[in-house]
């Protein structure tokens, strides 16, 4: 699991991933309660097009945590394949939905606990079943699978149908439709991780000192890195001014995840050289974030009461609390005739000593 480069490169990416999802998961509240402030201001909406929030000094907050999140990322990917650091930003949901709770008054009922757990557990499965990409150690091969014609093919339908999202299916469906402002960020995000890691290679060889500033591919992939993260910041923004947080954390997670680990299989091979069973585990472990995933927003305004449970549960249920009550009438019972014996008792010593009193 710890790859070429051994255990301790294995722990360094995953403590990066970690303080990411933390970062991550909480500037989603911050930037939340910044457009919330906005609103109820009577600000432009970012999800009318207004960019009031620049304004906003929470919302600069929410955007420096994320910056830090994002830069804990980034290093993550230059120790670690993408689809062993993807699956953790799971946590990233769990932090932000746990907040949400707390900070926002957002419902996280035990649907959503439960999908807190799953989530938890199908990432550990994905993290042991982890395929390993092929080796990228220089700026050189890594223009070579670059110039990829799958990686090339999967790069244009990325881009033709984000720009379709964008002027075509958004000005009708994207204040009513969570997944098409979440779309966007989730494509354009997969190729984002291809210039991380490709930045990752390049800092590397920098700390080398080879000279890689003479490259134009390390600044071409530099440019295109804050190209993908303004798209994604844009479209964030206006997804959540529209929706819940609870709605667009999950949903974003399940498609940005998606979108890499197809990016990466492209890019990097790293199916090719999988076993059997760390196919099924990665597969598994995903369709097991799904589930959770789900269950974390799909239910989130469902109230859990004993009428949700199974016929045989409530049945069971019933059946107990009639034992139980059954059993203190009982138990009543037993303790009842102790004071009235006790009465008896003093009635007939009474009577026994008026009898004695006339008889004498």
């Amino acid at each position: 699991m710890g790859g070429a480069g051994g255990p301790p490169v294995f722990y360094v990416g995953l403590g990066l991933a970690l303080a990411s999802s933390a970062f991550i998961g909480g500037s989603f509240i911050l930037k939340k309660k910044g457009l919330l402030r906005l609103c109820r201001r009577g600000r432009a909406r970012a999800g009318q097009g207004g960019h009031a929030y620049l304004q906003e000094w929470l919302w600069w907050a929410g955007l420096l945590c994320m910056g830090v999140g994002e830069a804990a990322n980034f290093a993550a990917y230059a120790f670690a394949p993408a689809t062993l650091v993807t699956p953790l930003g799971a946590l990233s949901v769990l932090v932000s939905a746990v907040l949400s709770s707390t900070f926002l008054n957002e419902q996280l009922n035990v649907h959503g606990k439960i999908g807190c757990i799953l989530s938890i557990l199908g990432s550990t499965v994905m993290v042991i079943h982890a395929p390993q990409e092929e080796e990228v150690s220089s700026l050189e091969s890594m223009a070579e699978k670059l110039k990829d014609p799958g990686f090339i093919v999967f790069a244009v339908c990325i881009l033709v149908s984000s720009l379709l999202l964008i002027f075509v299916v958004g000005p009708r469906y994207g204040q009513s439709n969570v997944l098409v402002y979440v779309l966007v960020c989730s494509a354009i995000g997969s190729l984002s991780v291809s210039c991380v890691k490709g930045l990752g290679i390049a800092l590397k060889e920098l700390f080398s000192r080879k000279p890689v500033l003479k490259e134009p591919l390390g600044w071409v992939l530099l440019v295109c890195l804050v190209i993908c993260i303004s798209v994604q910041i844009n479209y964030l923004n206006k997804a959540l001014d529209i929706f819940n947080t609870s709605v667009v954390t999950p949903v974003y997670y399940v498609l940005f995840t998606t979108a890499v680990m197809m990016c990466s299989a492209i890019l990097f091979k790293e199916w090719q050289h999988m076993v059997l069973h760390n196919i099924i585990g990665t597969i598994s472990g995903f369709l097991t974030i799904v589930c959770g995933i789900f269950l974390l927003h799909a239910f989130r305004d469902v109230p859990f009461t004993p009428d949700l449970l199974p016929l045989f549960l409530q049945q069971g249920r019933a059946d107990l609390h009639a034992s139980s009550r059954s059993a203190d009438r009982h138990q009543s019972c037993q303790h009842q005739p102790l004071l009235p014996s006790e009465d008896k008792g003093s009635q007939s010593t009474e009577e026994e000593e008026d009898e004695e009193g006339e008889s004498v």
